[in-house]
């Protein structure tokens, strides 16, 4: 139901009188072409409307989650529109999504978008990530600050800048950026999550367990992150009850993924968290739940 019917004619067209031009028979004739090769003029402007159209659907099959699928048609708009930034951003943020992430093109796509368009802070944004997404920090924090400073009020970006200031061991402005963007958007349960996971690596147990509690609070108190945070941080205090350690199975019961140390990691659990969390699930009731999942 994607196909454009009438384009695939044309590139069809095009790519076979290319090769038929350069391959037909063995001999040729020694001081003439008896036959030139004939090229269909492309319509630059059915081109751009087809382009246009796959990058639609590639935005509507993403809302829903197919982003395979939204990413092999954005590739599509891509190639149509080569010069076009916003679906180069497009193309940028599929291929972070898509199931086998490919950070690299993304950065590439990225960074081709935002040479034709450098005052987008969505690009900036999305660049940040990519570059995020590939450990390069540095270059993401510079990403992140400049879409900033067309955008300042985006939660999301405030979020992500904090994240990035976490990675690079710089504490107080990774609370400082969590705290702007609870500030922009109250109901950021993660943002108020992340301040707590920075407070347990910098020794305020307490103070950890207590963000944590008012993240939960903010979730409905149904979230697995915050739950096995508290546990986890409890337990590490001595708390060895029936209550903390059945509150995390029931959580991990829900969501799986916070069984996985790795999945953790990639959540941001510093080496404190992660090292108590190792502790917690070497315990026999976890490890009995851990088999199961």
């Amino acid at each position: 139901m994607f196909k454009r019917s009438t384009l695939s004619l044309l590139l069809f067209l095009s790519a076979l009188t290319s090769v038929l031009g350069s391959s037909l028979g063995g001999a040729r004739p020694a001081k003439a072409q008896a036959l030139l090769p004939y090229t269909l003029p492309l319509d630059e402007e059915r081109l751009r409307a087809d382009g246009e159209l796959l990058a639609q659907d590639a935005v509507q099959l993403a809302q829903f989650q197919q982003f395979d699928e939204a990413l092999a048609r954005a590739q599509l708009a891509a190639q149509l529109l080569p010069n076009e930034p916003t679906i180069l951003a497009l193309l940028g943020n599929l291929y972070l999504r898509a199931s086998e992430p490919e950070p690299r093109k993304a950065i590439d796509s990225l960074e081709r978008a935002k040479d034709l368009e450098p005052n987008d802070p969505l690009i900036l944004f999305n660049l940040g990530t990519a570059y995020f997404s590939e450990a390069y920090y540095w270059q993401a924090a510079r990403s992140i600050e400049d879409g900033l400073k067309l955008s300042p009020d985006n939660p999301s970006a405030l979020f992500d800048l904090g994240n990035v200031y976490y990675k690079l061991n710089r504490f107080d402005q990774a609370i400082a950026q969590y705290e702007k963007a609870i500030s922009s958007d109250a109901a950021m349960w993660p943002a108020v999550n992340n301040i707590g996971l920075v407070m347990y690596e910098r020794g305020d147990t307490d103070g950890a367990i207590a963000k944590w509690q008012e993240a939960l609070s903010l979730t409905g108190n149904e979230e697995t992150e915050p739950i096995l945070a508290i546990a986890v941080a409890k337990y590490s205090q001595g708390n060895r009850s029936s209550t903390n350690i059945e509150s995390a199975i029931a959580s991990l019961e829900r969501d799986p993924r916070y069984a996985q140390i790795e999945f953790l990691e990639e959540n941001l659990w510093g080496d404190q968290l992660i090292a108590a969390t190792q502790e917690f699930f070497s315990t026999p009731q976890l490890q009995a739940l851990l088999e199961q999942l």
